[in-house]
């Protein structure tokens, strides 16, 4: 299976858990071009991996980073952050 499969381009921003762990989750997230990933806290260490697009991942301690395939960001717990999708962008989250 590929992770372009279960993501819809029917919303402006898809996630779809697709594996449950005993002590982490998997994520597939899409975000459309111009969409943002609304700003929110996660409450344990999570990993975002950046799959395909142009994204910039930011967070309110002033991090302002522009994703490429391949990177991977490490998401402090606490910390409201934020991702833009400046063409369709693919990621993975894991916490």
């Amino acid at each position: 299976m590929k992770i372009k499969d279960l993501l819809s381009n029917e919303k402006t921003v898809t996630a779809i858990p697709f594996f449950k762990g005993n002590e982490g989750t998997a994520t597939a997230l899409k975000i459309l071009q111009n969409h943002q990933l609304k700003k929110h806290i996660t409450k344990v260490p999570t990993v975002l991996i950046y799959i395909s697009g142009n994204a910039v991942f930011e967070n309110e301690k002033g991090v302002k980073e522009i994703l490429l395939p391949g990177e991977f960001i490490k998401i402090e717990p606490m910390v409201k952050y934020w991702v833009t999708a400046k063409d369709d962008s693919s990621f993975l989250l894991i916490k």
